[in-house]
């Protein structure tokens, strides 16, 4: 079974919704001490990072999460859940994330034209590194569904697809057992369902 994470900054429905349409049994998990119960973990997020990284601490959850993530467990961390992987950010100040993927989040008007709007709002297209991991049903170009003013920043050795808006932007990344993707897997289409049916079966690190 596939635990996401609620500590009060995430589109719990659309992505339980999403689960379900696929088959896979989720359950939207309050409880810090219960993630140990399950198979994979689902990191949502919405939001400016600051207000959710105190969210993620203050609920008791960053502990447990760090401590399967530890154990091999597989983590999904999407748009903001995603960002909240990394080191730090830099949005409105200073902020530490879990530490998980080691990097930065900055704001993509930094690397992009100054004629693009801000958020990059809607579809885009990968281009992926390798398919494998969540991209195993994917295709290289597939479009996805994007909404965010901050990306990653980190070793390439992390990146596994980036989008091009104006500056390649990275759009997913790995550190072993745990994964990231900026962009809403469940607003994707069946391309974003493939992507949560390849993540239900990748394997758990030892």
């Amino acid at each position: 079974m596939i635990a996401i994470i609620n500590y009060g900054v995430g589109n719990l429905f659309s992505l339980s919704s999403s689960f379900a349409a696929i088959g896979q049994e989720v359950e939207i998990v309050s409880n810090p001490n219960a993630l140990k119960n399950f198979e994979r973990i689902i990191l949502p997020g919405v939001g400016a990072f600051g207000d959710a990284a105190e969210k993620l601490f203050s609920s008791g959850m960053a502990g447990p999460l760090l401590e399967e993530a530890g154990n091999g467990k597989p983590i999904l961390g999407i748009c903001l859940g995603m960002q909240l992987l990394f080191t730090k950010s830099y949005e409105f100040g200073e902020y530490e994330g879990l530490n998980l993927i080691p990097g930065e989040v900055r704001a993509i008007s930094e690397i992009i034209p100054e004629s693009l709007k801000i958020p990059q709002m809607g579809w885009n297209s990968l281009s992926i590194k390798n398919l494998d991991g969540v991209f195993s049903k994917s295709n290289n170009g597939d479009y996805v569904y994007f909404v965010h003013s901050y990306s990653a920043r980190c070793d390439e050795k992390y990146i596994t697809s980036t989008t091009n808006y104006g500056a390649d932007i990275v759009a997913s990344v790995q550190n072993k057992n745990v994964y990231g993707v900026q962009f809403h897997p469940e607003k994707s289409g069946n391309v974003g369902l493939n992507i949560l049916r390849a993540f239900c079966e990748v394997k758990a690190s030892c």
